[in-house]
């Protein structure tokens, strides 16, 4: 999805620093915000408070208005601005959750929360990964972005996949291959 010319004009707004502009910002994306900060925990296991979470939404504006709204100015339109604030705010979110949640390894003491998803590969690659994944799939068309998500990020099979979308199994497989060929090409 191509950025709005409604959402344009509110970056515009913003960067021009016009009256209430950056309160119709808020109000307009403050759901999705909120939804990417629990989400995000919800994915890692993190059962945070409520003021811990509306802490991290903060976080996320303040990221935003940063450096001069540096994170819109950056913004491209290449894809909707709901999509790119996607990726914004789950990076910011995942860069609190390690700086305050994650063991570190020089002090081996963490906050509140004593789990992060281990694996492989360090939880800051993982993360900046699944980041660009979510971004490209942001690109796909929206049955293809369905199926990618669910077969690579839901880990569900080609039979389940089938079944919650209504279609046949035999066109699971060459949509996930389309879809990989399109992302490949970023």
């Amino acid at each position: 999805m191509a950025l709005s010319e409604f959402d344009r004009n509110l970056i515009d707004r913003c960067l021009q620093k016009q009256p209430q502009a950056w309160n119709e910002f808020v109000d307009r994306f403050a759901g999705l915000i909120s939804f990417v900060v629990y989400s995000t925990c919800r994915d890692r296991g993190l059962s945070l408070d409520p003021s811990a979470q509306e802490d991290l939404i903060q976080e996320v504006f303040l990221v935003i208005l940063s450096e001069n709204f540096v994170v819109l100015r950056r913004f491209r339109g290449n894809c909707s601005l709901a999509a790119y604030l996607t990726v914004i705010a789950r990076r910011a979110v995942v860069r609190v959750i390690l700086q305050k949640y994650v063991p570190q390894p020089s002090s081996g003491t963490s906050g509140p929360l004593e789990e992060f998803p281990d694996g492989t590969a360090p939880a800051e690659e993982v993360i900046e990964n699944m980041d660009e994944v979510l971004f490209l799939i942001s690109r796909l068309p929206e049955r293809e972005a369905k199926i990618v998500r669910m077969y690579h990020l839901e880990q569900k099979s080609y039979a389940e996949i089938a079944e919650i979308l209504s279609i046949p199994v035999n066109t699971v497989g060459p949509t996930l291959s389309r879809a990989r060929d399109v992302m490949r090409r970023g």
